[in-house]
Formats: C-alpha cells, structure tokens, sequence
C-alpha cells in the first residue's frame, strides 16, 4: 500500500467515476474494487491513475468536494491540455479560471501545460510577469497565447 493516498468521498456514483477516471488516464489501474454484495455498487476502490493511487469511497452526500482540493495535470503541450480539458468539461464538468475545472462529480483539476511553468520560472521576469496576466484572463489555458505573452508579442 502507498503511504500517502488521497481518499475521495463520493456521495453514491463510485461506480460511474471509476469508469471516468480510467477511461480518460491512458495508463489508469484498478487495483480493488469491494462491494457489500455482488449487485450492490462499489463501496470503496483503489484505484491508479498517472503513477499516483486514489482511494475511493462512495460516503453520501455529506462532504461535497470543494476547490479547497484539487490535482494537478501537468501537460506536455495544447494537446494535452485540450485532451484533459474536453473530458472533464464535456462531459457534465464545468470550466472555472486560470486552468481550473471541475468535472461531472465536482472534483476540482487544474489542468496546466509545462510551457506555463518555463515561462514562470524563465529568466525574463517582465515576461513570466506578463505570461501570468495571462494566464489570469484565461479559462483553459492556451499554450501560444502564454507564449506569447511571455515573449512580450
């Protein structure tokens, strides 16, 4: 078992988010699904997604999720930011600012390409000053556009 798991509190659709979950991570495990009896649904599951392992509880709705909790995606590329984006928000999720989504269970994301944090992290600081005004205005973040700020064009 890992020593550090995050554990994410469902409220009675456990079973449709491990379909979610590892139909939209490429290389996502089910590790261990356990169920009261065989036609109940899911009471708790391990599952892995991008190397890091969740635990998930189907609890009732007495602890929604909140943004005060979220995971990073870290991207290679708009591919990659579109791909994430589209899944979550597409499908019953909604879009919030600077790169943060939730999707159709209420679980915040935030989905961020590395080109964001070269350009944070540059040498130039007007530009990682300016790539941040712009990522400010942004819902889904735009590589190009990021780039472009930081370059000052």
């Amino acid at each position: 078992m890992t020593k550090l798991m995050p554990c994410l509190w469902f409220d009675d659709r456990i079973d449709d988010a491990i379909k979610f979950y590892t139909e939209t991570f490429k290389d996502a495990r089910v590790h261990v699904i356990n169920r009261q009896a065989p036609d109940q649904p899911a009471f708790t599951a391990v599952i892995e997604l991008a190397g890091q392992k969740f635990m998930l509880l189907n609890g009732g709705p007495r602890f929604p999720f909140t943004e005060a909790v979220s995971f990073v995606i870290d991207c290679d590329g708009q591919d990659e930011v579109d791909y994430y984006w589209n899944r979550f928000v597409e499908n019953g999720g909604e879009e919030s600012m600077c790169g943060w989504c939730k999707d159709q269970f209420g679980l915040s994301w935030q989905v961020v390409p590395k080109q964001l944090h070269e350009a944070l992290g540059g040498p130039d600081r007007d530009g990682a000053n300016r790539a941040m005004q712009a990522m400010l205005g942004m819902r889904k973040l735009i590589v190009a556009d990021l780039q472009k700020a930081y370059a000052g064009a």
